[in-house]
């Protein structure tokens, strides 16, 4: 039995490994590189350079690897950059073919042959640069196809089938995360969906607090009621928006224990929430709930909670798209120095709000 190669989260056998060589297929650049002992220098698979005796050849994962083993990098194939280069074409090419056949739905084989890599790379290169997978990635796309559908008053079949789903059933699946909403009610714009909302003072400024009859939906802060609701209107630009009193029906006692919450009355928050969102974002705030009240992460450390210890960056932009302060505190993630760093409602009153937190954690103690 042949020797096998690791490669971080797979391996290779060493005759596939020689094979790519041997046929200088570039769909392997990227994946491994092999280092030749004689010359002391290491390629990607598709190197244009003469072919090296096998009994030379070492295969790593990475560069990073053959270099620690004391190999230079070939300066005509610059193996250090052009695997990355290759992954990030191909990861492209795959997001353009998706985009191009959204109407349906398309194999991971099919895919990857056309963009010239194997099933496996492909998947794992595309979540990696993407955080989410080829499905879930075509999955959102036919989601966006339906609401643009909907939003042309086109009829929730049509829409459906138009949009690549082969039954409503997988739409109305995906109604809670996708749409917030069934695809009927979002048909032309979400007329039918009622929204009640009501705004209330605070020790941080003005908060507003919006919810359907599942739960809180919406959650900002700013500097007067009126920026606050124009926004809310622009989010929710066919539904069926009601101001109401503070205390009025089922938003009152969630608006009071937002307001209470925000004041430093009481450190544990639990309201209903009724948020769409991508299924990675839908992870991340998840974690950001758990963040207990005084204490801070960084987006890494959030990263790693929720499984994907590269995606620091991917945690910030979730952050950066939370549509309730607060009840999804992303107050409390800040950058690896401790630094409170951006906000979507403004750096200083992420500052001030995380300072009263911790007062408040250091009176109870």
């Amino acid at each position: 039995m042949c020797a096998a190669v690791a490669m971080g989260a797979m391996e290779i056998e060493d005759d596939s490994a020689w094979a790519a060589l041997e046929q200088r297929d570039r769909r392997y650049d990227g994946v491994f590189v092999y280092a030749v002992r004689t010359t002391g220098v290491y390629c990607r698979p598709s190197c244009a350079a003469r072919r090296p005796r096998r009994a030379n050849v070492a295969f790593f994962a990475t560069p990073q690897l053959a270099e620690e083993a004391g190999f230079r990098a070939c300066r005509r194939c610059r193996p250090a950059t052009a695997g990355v280069a290759a992954a990030d074409e191909a990861v492209a090419r795959a997001r353009a073919y998706l985009d191009a056949n959204a109407d349906r739905t398309v194999p991971l084989a099919e895919l990857a042959r056309a963009v010239g890599m194997s099933s496996f790379h492909l998947q794992r290169k595309f979540k990696e640069r993407l955080e989410v997978s080829p499905k879930v990635y075509a999955d959102a796309r036919r989601i966006e196809r339906l609401k643009a559908a909907l939003r042309r008053g086109d009829s929730v079949s049509r829409a459906t089938y138009d949009a690549g789903f082969n039954s409503s059933g997988p739409v109305y699946a995906r109604t809670g995360s996708g749409l917030g909403m069934s695809p009927a009610q979002y048909r032309r714009g979400g007329h039918g969906v009622r929204i009640s909302f009501a705004t209330a003072g605070t020790s941080i400024g003005r908060v507003l607090v919006a919810a359907s009859d599942r739960g809180v939906c919406a959650v900002t802060l700013g500097e007067d009621d009126e920026s606050l609701e124009r926004a809310l209107r622009d989010e929710f630009h066919a539904a069926e928006l009601a101001r109401v009193d503070a205390g009025h029906g089922t938003l009152g006692p969630w608006l009071e224990a937002i307001v209470r919450h925000l004041d430093g009355g009481e450190p544990r928050l639990h309201v209903p929430l009724d948020v769409g969102g991508t299924p990675f974002q839908r992870r991340v705030w998840a974690a950001l709930r758990e963040i207990p009240f005084g204490e801070t992460r960084s987006y890494a450390q959030v990263a790693s909670a929720i499984g994907e210890p590269g995606a620091a960056r991917a945690v910030a932009r979730a952050c950066a798209a939370n549509p309730a302060a607060i009840v999804i505190p992303c107050h409390r993630v800040v950058r690896a120095t401790g630094e409170a760093s951006g906000y979507r409602w403004g750096a200083e009153r992420k500052r001030r709000l995380l300072a009263a937190e911790r007062a408040i954690v250091a009176r109870i103690v």
